[in-house]
């Protein structure tokens, strides 16, 4: 692609950046679409936040995404926030049109279509473990709500975020779903008790490969094991979920699905799926 004074750019905003594949899953479906935009990763410290989306507001940009630790944060600075996105309380995209920032959020969608085609299996009337309340765990939480998850079983090494994060998704999707906060020490009971537990937190992620965010001990083969890392391949969650025979989800495709979504939002065509699951895998440890 040749970059001149017409290419457009999109970004990916947060800190650190350095385990990021979202550049290169998005370049190259550009190149797959021959789209004339690049994306480029964006380091951002906290006290930096309001005046960089300053800037990319009056730049060549389309858009861009938000990682952690700006999902929450990332919204007074935007215009108008898409309705899911308001519900579940964090945005992961941005788009930019006639100077208009829209804030949405395609993490619990990318997880939910993840999680259905690896397993085949519907949530709805399923009990679920998340570890973790930030904003992944906002998105996944909430999207299972509204998709009628039995129940959602909250835990999080802060008591108090774990308890804030049930309460809003019983505030907010009260018909559907009943949410529970609880303390480590209270894991495994509810544990037992579940038929889906997801990671939402960066234990495992590279290069601290040989840490779990939960013990092989706890893990019993009628408990689907969803990790939102990414990187490496297979956790070692996920390997000792293999290890007993469960059903495993690892964060690849979430990564993809949601990256996807965000494609079509600032392009309005489809994203070739294949492309974008083959950078990812090009760009992954084993």
């Amino acid at each position: 692609m040749k970059i001149n004074t017409d290419t457009k750019l999109l970004g990916l905003l947060g800190y650190p950046l350095g385990q990021s594949l979202s550049s290169s899953m998005q370049n190259m479906a550009f190149k797959e679409c021959s789209l004339n935009k690049i994306y480029i990763p964006i380091e951002v410290m906290p006290e930096n936040l309001d005046a960089v989306v300053k800037g990319i507001s009056k730049m060549n940009f389309d858009g861009f995404n938000i990682t952690k630790p700006y999902k929450v944060d990332i919204i007074k600075y935007l215009d108008e926030i898409d309705e899911y996105a308001m519900c579940i309380g964090a945005v992961n995209t941005v788009t930019i049109k006639d100077g208009i920032l829209k804030g949405y959020n395609t993490d619990g969608t990318g997880f939910l279509k993840s999680f259905e085609k690896d397993t085949g299996i519907k949530i709805e009337g399923k009990k679920v473990f998340i570890l973790g309340s930030g904003g992944a765990a906002r998105a996944i939480g909430m999207t299972l709500a509204l998709n009628k998850a039995e129940e959602i079983y909250i835990c999080n090494r802060t008591y108090n975020k774990a308890q804030f994060l049930s309460d809003e998704i019983n505030k907010t999707v009260s018909n559907c779903s009943k949410a529970v906060h609880m303390v480590y020490e209270n894991m495994e009971k509810f544990i037992k008790d579940s038929d889906i537990f997801i990671n939402c937190t960066s234990i495992g992620m590279l290069p601290n490969v040989d840490e779990t965010p939960l013990e092989k001990s706890l893990l019993h083969k009628n408990l689907i094991v969803c990790d939102i890392v990414y990187n490496p391949r297979k956790t070692k969650l996920i390997l000792d979920a293999e290890d007993i025979g469960c059903k495993t989800v690892p964060g690849m495709a979430m990564l993809v699905y949601q990256g996807a979504e965000a494609f079509e939002l600032w392009t309005g065509i489809k994203a070739p799926l294949e492309t974008m699951f083959r950078a990812v895998d090009e760009g992954l440890n084993p």
